[in-house]
């Protein structure tokens, strides 16, 4: 892809364009275009019924972003939008109406946008429209330097150890960037605020047994050498970024769904950086690694 052009997908007409344009230094927009379709099988099970937060580089990773909530208003009639509380948002307004990525031609026209990250939050949208329950618990473990994703990845097996404890089974992926982010699929709670109550007591157990590695309180200045344990963004109101979203950086990076023998293996902070071919060489070979996350088994809280 190398210019604009007019394109059907899935039966929606498309008008893509800059196409040769880079934003990144070495790939471009047609390029992440061409990646996003590709990967599409396994990343949109991930997004379905989850509302998106799109974050936009339309100068490319050495420009400027902005995060996107609402739907803009050249927003195609056959995008799926949900409007969804937003107390407190600096736009003034209440509600906003979010994208949903549930299908292919939506995943290209944001793509087509430079939407070159994904975030959604851990819990879908009811049926009407409105925030369901959550049915996923997530941390993200943060290393603070001098520690990397190497050291995260020990406090990865420590977590999942407690976790199993409560008879959950965990899945890990790479945030794209510096650190890991695991998942447990849970039966949705009655009351949502369970399952950042439930994580945040699971961090804190961690960094009592381990205060040498682990770090859960926000207090940035606690974090030097060690792993901080984010159990926050299972706040209702806080989104991670998707399994297989681009992540902006000099060079392209995927948030990519890992095996646990990866993060035992891993010497480096290098062994864990993927780029989009490689991970679209990853699913051909192993399938979604997150799969699990899809299969509707799950357990509730304690």
């Amino acid at each position: 892809m190398v210019s604009g052009r007019q394109v059907e997908v899935d039966g929606r007409r498309l008008s893509l364009s800059n196409l040769g344009k880079n934003l990144y230094p070495e790939f471009t927009k047609g390029e992440i275009i061409d990646y996003y379709a590709r990967i599409a099988p396994v990343m949109l099970p991930h997004l379905k019924d989850r509302p998106a937060t799109r974050i936009r580089w339309p100068e490319g990773v050495d420009g400027g972003k902005f995060f996107e909530k609402n739907a803009p208003s050249h927003t195609p009639d056959w995008v799926r939008t949900a409007e969804i509380p937003t107390p407190g948002s600096s736009s003034g307004r209440e509600t906003a109406d979010f994208v949903v990525v549930d299908d292919l031609p939506t995943l290209v026209w944001c793509a087509n946008l430079a939407a070159l990250e994904l975030h959604v939050p851990q819990w879908k949208v009811g049926p009407r429209g409105g925030p369901h329950a959550p049915d996923l618990v997530v941390f993200d473990l943060d290393p603070g330097p001098p520690a990397t994703v190497v050291e995260a990845c020990e406090v990865a097996a420590l977590l999942r150890d407690v976790l199993a404890e409560d008879g959950f089974d965990s899945y890990p992926k790479t945030s794209g960037k510096k650190g890991l982010h695991l998942y447990v699929p849970i039966k949705e709670p009655s009351e949502a605020a369970r399952t950042s109550e439930y994580a945040k007591a699971a961090a804190q157990r961690l960094a009592s047994e381990h205060p040498d590695l682990v770090v859960a309180k926000m207090d940035k200045r606690l974090r030097k050498g060690k792993v901080f344990v984010d159990w926050s963004q299972n706040n209702p109101a806080k989104t991670t970024v998707a399994a297989y979203s681009l992540r902006a950086a000099a060079r392209p990076s995927v948030s990519t769904p890992v095996s646990w023998d990866e993060l035992g293996s891993c010497k480096d902070a290098a062994d864990l950086v993927f780029s989009p071919d490689e991970v679209l060489a990853r699913v051909e070979r192993d399938g979604d690694l997150l799969e699990p996350l899809l299969d509707g088994r799950r357990r509730a809280l304690p």
